[in-house]
């Protein structure tokens, strides 16, 4: 709901004055306000609208999460690289039960942007691959499936590939 850099300082200026609170003997209320300013800190690297997103995103609600992330007035100033990535990682979801050709711009631009996880990224690739395939571009669904494969190191994503190279050499 804040800025980034007024997180950011809301943590700054918590420390400061649980630094105080131990000057003048309250270690109890020091190490509160220090517990306290962790939140603030957790948020500035995982934004709180995403991850409410990734929670209705979970439960299959596509409106849900639109709505979340809708309330992201300026992704740009309001959010860190790699929240932007899954900032546009999210809406690329959402686009890719609409319009494939804005869900293969978010998933691109995920990707520019950063995933923190190799799951994301293969996922995120997987996308890319699908619309490629159903675009006719069989060559750079090759190498995407290529990709997503060897960054899925769980085997989570390992049906969904094999049967999208299936449906390839059908192509």
């Amino acid at each position: 709901m804040f800025n980034k850099n007024i997180k950011l300082a809301l943590a700054i200026a918590i420390v400061a004055f649980a630094g105080y609170q131990f000057a003048e003997g309250e270690i109890g209320n020091g190490i509160f306000l220090i517990l306290l300013s962790l939140i603030f800190v957790f948020l500035y690297f995982r934004n709180e609208i995403i991850l409410l997103s990734f929670l209705r995103m979970r439960k299959q609600d596509l409106e849900g999460t639109e709505k979340w992330l809708q309330k992201i007035k300026n992704p740009e100033s309001a959010l860190t690289t790699k929240q932007q990535g899954y900032y546009n990682y999210l809406y690329g979801i959402i686009f890719s039960q609409k319009n494939l050709t804005q869900a293969e711009k978010y998933f691109r631009k995920a990707l520019k942007l950063g995933l923190n996880m190799d799951y994301d990224v293969a996922m995120a690739k997987l996308s890319l691959a699908g619309i490629a395939m159903q675009k006719r571009r069989k060559r750079e669904a090759v190498t995407l499936l290529q990709e997503a494969k060897k960054l899925d190191k769980n085997n989570m994503l390992g049906e969904q590939i094999k049967m999208m190279q299936q449906q390839l050499k059908r192509i």
